[in-house]
């Protein structure tokens, strides 16, 4: 591996970093070999699979296009120079882009070559647990440095903001998988980074903090006394859980003020969704390699929906164009639960309604999530994107809750070897009740569900589990109804 490149420390490197050829040789002399993360793909799936060279927009074949993104005073419809305070023209264009694909630059391919493909990888050992005769299959993305998902689209976002000649970046985190993986992305193209993560989730996920601090970014908990709008919230209720809603308000609010600096964010929006679909698009090839027909299922967790959206939209696309018939399943937790239980309204993204106002399904944007271990999952809105496509009926929901989750994730681990995150083990569970079905049934279905990570830094919360101390949490009736009064009326 070509040490020095990876390592590259400071703006003043930003120039060489972006112009670098696709492939290097290392100081010895040889050309770099696919990646271990490359090669176990193919060695676990069976399969031929390569990184995919163009991001998928499912609003480009969509019946019917989702509402616009609507300015948060004048409440019309977006323009590109709206958002400019907060992100750079390129990834302006992909937020409005109704292109069907969008090329992914060489040097997001350099960098994703560290760990894509990611392994598809079929849970024999689970379908024997279970005595089903469906075939279960999970797309692992724990293989990537931060462990999760949040690296594909975290490297583009940081090339594209360095490419704009961007100092630093700020976000949001809850449990630390998208702020860990921005500050992986930012150190490789010399951003600083500054990161809100989640109260309740800084204080459970202390190893979370230290990777971000590793790769070089500052870390706060959320509601902090560094913004505004995070004293605000203190004032009000200073021993607040925080909130991504709360989170993405102090990152926004910085963001906005600073010449210097733009926001990143890690979930929801179209650009996040569009890069999260190279995960798709290798499954497609994966099982075509296999020989295996297209799943009649599609699982994957739900917080924010960029990793369900990145294993959903390809087969979307494919069912849409009548190549394939899955049925696509979110799972999101009980105490959390936008799809099922949240309204289809215009709301802000955030808690202090600095955001564009967007069409999605939402708790309120003042809904505060009691503190579950699946930290990621605790966001009161639903992607724009995915609450449309769940409005056509294109896809269903469910809710469950967290002893469950980890009761699946218990089988999971003692069968497939993988600890997965808090977030997966919804899909996990979900995957599991599918498959104990069709042991019913006698059916042999093909179930596909998405691993976004490992729980390696999530252990506290199996400790929990495992004493016999987790409890299943829920979202009082009172309060949703008072977070939901506060829904803008547009």
């Amino acid at each position: 591996m070509d040490t020095a490149y990876y390592t590259a420390a400071g703006p003043e490197q930003r120039a060489s970093l972006l112009c670098a050829p696709k492939h290097r040789v290392a100081a010895g002399g040889r050309t770099r070999s696919p990646s271990f993360a490359a090669r176990a793909s193919l060695k676990s799936s069976g399969a031929r699979a390569s990184i995919p060279k163009q991001w998928y927009n499912l609003v480009a074949d969509l019946p019917v296009k989702p509402p616009p993104q609507l300015h948060p005073q004048t409440h019309q419809p977006l323009v590109p120079s709206d958002l400019s305070p907060l992100f750079p023209d390129e990834l302006i264009r992909q937020e409005l882009t109704e292109e069907r694909f969008v090329d992914i630059p060489e040097e997001v391919i350099d960098v994703y070559e560290l760990w894509r493909p990611t392994p598809l990888i079929r849970a024999k050992r689970l379908e024997k647990l279970l005595g089903t005769p469906a075939k279960i299959y999970y797309k692992y993305e724990g293989t990537s440095p931060a462990g999760s998902h949040k690296a594909n689209t975290a490297v583009p976002q940081a090339w594209y903001n360095a490419a704009a000649g961007v100092r630093s970046v700020v976000t949001e985190t809850g449990a630390g998988q998208w702020g860990s993986a921005l500050s992986f992305a930012s150190s490789l193209f010399g951003l600083n980074c500054e990161v809100w993560q989640v109260r309740a989730s800084f204080d459970q996920k202390p190893y979370r903090r230290l990777m971000m601090e590793t790769w070089g970014a500052t870390v706060h908990p959320s509601p902090s006394e560094a913004t505004a709008a995070g004293r605000a919230i203190l004032a009000a209720d200073p021993s607040s859980p925080g909130s991504l809603g709360m989170a993405i308000s102090e990152a926004v609010e910085v963001a906005a003020t600073s010449a210097d600096t733009k926001y990143c964010l890690g979930s929801v929006l179209n650009h996040v969704l569009l890069h999260q679909t190279v995960i798709g698009e290798e499954c497609l090839e994966q099982l075509a390699a296999l020989g295996e027909a297209p799943p009649d299922v599609v699982i994957g967790c739900t917080g924010g929906g960029s990793n369900f959206g990145g294993l959903a939209f390809p087969f979307i696309r494919e069912k849409l164009a009548g190549r394939m018939s899955p049925e696509f399943r979110a799972v999101e937790p009980a105490a959390c639960p936008t799809l099922t239980k949240g309204v289809y309204a215009y709301d802000f993204g955030d808690t202090a309604g600095l955001t564009p106002l967007m069409k999605m399904h939402t708790l309120g944007h003042g809904f505060v999530p009691d503190p579950i271990h699946a930290g990621g999952l605790r966001y009161h809105g639903m992607a724009p994107l995915i609450s449309h496509v769940y409005e056509l009926g294109f896809m269903e929901a469910i809710a469950i809750q967290q002893t469950e989750c980890f009761q699946a994730a218990l089988q999971f681990a003692r069968t497939e070897g993988i600890i997965p995150a808090p977030e997966p083990t919804h899909a996990i569970a979900a995957a599991i009740r599918e498959a104990l079905e069709c042991k019913k049934t006698g059916e042999e279905k093909i179930i596909l569900m998405a691993m976004c990570g490992h729980g390696h830094f999530d252990l506290a919360s199996y400790e929990m589990y495992l004493r016999g101390d987790m409890v299943d949490l829920s979202h009082p009736a009172e309060k949703l109804e008072a977070s939901l009064a506060a829904v803008p009326k547009i």
